[in-house]
């Protein structure tokens, strides 16, 4: 389609030279070879009478003209993207539309996987990628990378529509026969025995975990032994030692329900967190996303619901076997 004789679908292949930056990433981008990208970026600049992008050195880099149309050609693409997506009804039994979600490994382990369980029981055509919080998850979602991030309240961007999931506190964990604390953990033998934490993103303020930014506050410091790169492998680096570790709850009750481990509440008063969930403002009227977020909303009530019950928590798909405590936590 033409429209002043420009041909809107060069509008795709703008969006992805002025992201990638280099013909070959945007034809991957947009499943186009690198030289019918090229062909691409040379209708552009014969239309605009710009480069578009330059050559300096290595890399393309934009001109003021190509920086100028980089955010009305992505919010264009945006507005018409959820423009299509749109009906006026969603029927999750027959829809093969797909879902790209951004989260932490641990809301991916405690809630997202039975999500997606439940999801094939009622809407087997739909499908989801769940990605990992990279270096600024703000910009994925407002570029329109992801359809929904998941992530605590206090660093979603306010500027979209958002909603609490559900809360969220600390506990300390470590070997079921740990030799040097019981039932209860005092604040001495905490900052003095040695720590395993999760610092999984490439943020390095938002990655610390609320425990640590606390402890940073009341001038505490304590003994780290290992960093680990996802909350799922603080377990793995408690079992055998006298190592502790401070996690969500809900991740450490679902790993001490098949390993041996203790879990302790914390010696201080360790602010909870608010898990929420956060959408371009272009999908507000999305019915099909609306469909996804009650799902993760109801899912997490419910397993919430189950815990107060006393009814075992859902071990999450590929979860190891059980081990004897001799065999696991050999102190």
């Amino acid at each position: 389609m033409r429209l002043n004789r420009f041909d809107l679908n060069l509008l795709v292949a703008l969006d992805a030279l002025l992201t990638e930056q280099n013909t070959t990433r945007a034809g991957k981008r947009i499943n186009l070879s690198q030289p019918a990208m090229s062909c691409a970026l040379a209708r552009l600049r014969s239309y605009f009478n710009d480069p578009i992008l330059t050559q300096v050195g290595r890399k393309l880099v934009p001109t003021p003209l190509g920086i100028s149309l980089a955010r009305p050609v992505r919010e264009l693409l945006m507005r018409t993207e959820a423009t299509l997506d749109s009906r006026p009804n969603f029927d999750p039994g027959t829809t093969r539309r797909k879902f790209r979600i951004m989260m932490s490994d641990y809301v991916s382990t405690v809630l997202m996987a039975e999500v997606t369980r439940r999801s094939q029981r009622v809407a087997p055509g739909m499908t989801f990628e769940i990605l990992p919080h990279g270096i600024s998850p703000e910009t994925a979602l407002e570029n329109g990378d992801i359809d929904l991030l998941l992530m605590p309240d206090e660093f979603l961007p306010r500027e979209h529509p958002n909603e609490p999931l559900f809360d969220e506190y600390y506990v300390c964990v470590a070997c079921a026969r740990h030799p040097g604390i019981g039932q209860r953990i005092t604040q001495a033998q905490y900052l003095d025995l040695p720590h395993v934490v999760a610092r999984p993103g490439a943020h390095p303020q938002r990655d610390r975990a609320a425990d640590e930014l606390y402890l940073e506050r009341q001038g505490h410091e304590r003994r780290i032994d290992v960093v680990v790169g996802e909350f799922n492998m603080l377990p793995q680096y408690v079992l055998g030692t006298t190592r502790i570790a401070t996690m969500h709850h809900r991740l450490a009750r679902l790993y001490a329900s098949y390993m041996p481990l203790k879990i302790l509440p914390l010696p201080f008063k360790c602010p909870p967190i608010r898990e929420a969930t956060a959408w371009h403002g272009h999908r507000d009227q999305d019915l099909g996303l609306a469909w996804v977020r009650q799902l993760l909303k109801s899912t997490a009530e419910e397993l919430d619901r189950s815990a107060t019950a006393g009814r075992a928590p859902a071990v999450a798909l590929g979860a190891p076997p059980r081990h004897g405590d001799a065999a696991r936590c050999p102190i």
